[in-house]
């Protein structure tokens, strides 16, 4: 697979020259942690045919079997965090833009960070800072996107819930070419995210949460609601059914009632 996305991507891309694959591993997000911390330049790409212990969201685990793209992606912004605040969404858009690249298909996104198709479950993002005295060194990006399952591929809880590009499209996935769109695409994202309005935007435009009513969960505290929009900074405003408005932020909460998962 290795050799097959290097052909792909641009001979001079910057971003081929750290690219790791494997086989199986228990999670790209945790090693690429790991190697930033000792010193893995920007765009160092970590890739796993499956995982073992995949992670999401609020320690969540991510189902990862054979089929999927697993990818993790070094960046190195230097910065306050308040200035990566939208990164999550930038990674979003980026990862649409490169299934419809490669598929003509674009999934919709529920927020904050979950890929949808058809009121499935398509794919997940997860983003981990590592700081060092209140600085962001390091950023790692993770995206994991189901390509090639067919419904009985999935655990069966998550048979009505999940779905693969091949089953929403009826087309051949090629996994290979998913993976070198993904890799343009961050790449390019990395150099842009200082244009937060314009990733806002069409992070806004892809949002299938926006309209919608949730339920917004803290420990074992339920308040439902109405989503009215998605904020500069990816908090989620939300009227709810008290009529009071507030924002929510994604590290705090999960948002279940919309597709009727978390």
């Amino acid at each position: 697979m290795k050799n097959e996305i290097l052909t792909l991507l641009p001979p001079d891309h910057p971003w081929g020259q750290s690219l790791y694959w494997y086989e199986t591993i228990p999670s790209t997000n945790a090693l690429a942690k790991d190697m930033a911390k000792t010193g893995a330049a920007q765009g160092t790409v970590l890739l796993a045919d499956s995982q073992s212990a995949g992670r999401g969201r609020l320690g969540r685990s991510f189902c990862s079997q054979s089929g999927g793209i697993y990818m993790s992606v070094i960046l190195r912004p230097d910065c306050d965090p308040q200035e990566l605040m939208h990164l999550t969404c930038a990674v979003g858009v980026a990862a649409c833009d490169a299934v419809e690249d490669v598929t003509g298909f674009r999934p919709g996104i529920k927020w904050i960070n979950d890929l949808m198709a058809n009121g499935k479950k398509l794919g997940g993002i997860l983003t981990e800072l590592v700081m060092d005295g209140g600085t962001v060194r390091s950023a790692v990006v993770g995206i994991g996107i189901n390509c090639t399952q067919t419904p009985s591929d999935f655990p069966p809880e998550l048979q009505a819930i999940a779905c693969s590009l091949s089953s929403v499209t009826g087309k051949a996935i090629d996994r290979a070419s998913l993976a070198a769109a993904l890799i343009c695409r961050l790449e390019e994202m990395s150099k842009n995210l200082q244009d937060r309005q314009s990733i806002m935007d069409r992070y806004r435009s892809n949002c299938v949460t926006i309209g919608k009513q949730v339920t917004i969960i803290r420990g074992d505290q339920r308040t439902s609601g109405r989503a009215l929009a998605v904020q500069d900074d990816g908090s989620l405003l939300v009227q709810f059914d008290n009529g009071s408005i507030s924002t929510v932020n994604a590290g705090e909460v999960s948002v279940r009632g919309l597709f009727g998962y978390t």
